[in-house]
């Protein structure tokens, strides 16, 4: 299990989760784009939603427990990336809700 630190919080996400987070995440800053980012909590830490505003200034760090990246599932990218560009921002939502058949990148 690895994390998200992200100003002065940090957030639990499991290594597959966060390296796809990775990508998206880099990529909207490498752009010099702001978005929120929420997800829901697990019910171990309370239940609920936490929602964070992400801009080019934050201070983020990805912290893999693992020292393997994994394979990304490229239509899980496209769906977070997707949410990420839309209005709700960026939510993380399981791999197992992608409605696209999985394609691993290397």
């Amino acid at each position: 299990m690895g994390f998200l630190s992200y100003e002065n919080h940090t957030f639990e996400i499991d290594d597959r989760t966060l390296a796809h987070l990775h990508v998206v995440i880099v990529n909207k800053l490498r752009h010099g784009q702001s978005f929120a980012m929420s997800w829901r909590n697990p019910q171990t830490s309370g239940g609920g939603r936490t929602s964070v505003w992400i801009h080019p200034a934050s201070n983020v760090l990805f912290h893999f427990d693992g020292s393997r990246a994994p394979a990304l599932n490229r239509d899980w990218l496209a769906d977070l990336a997707a949410s990420a560009d839309s209005s709700r921002g960026l939510v993380v939502e399981p791999e197992e809700q992608v409605a696209a058949p999985a394609h691993a990148l290397v």
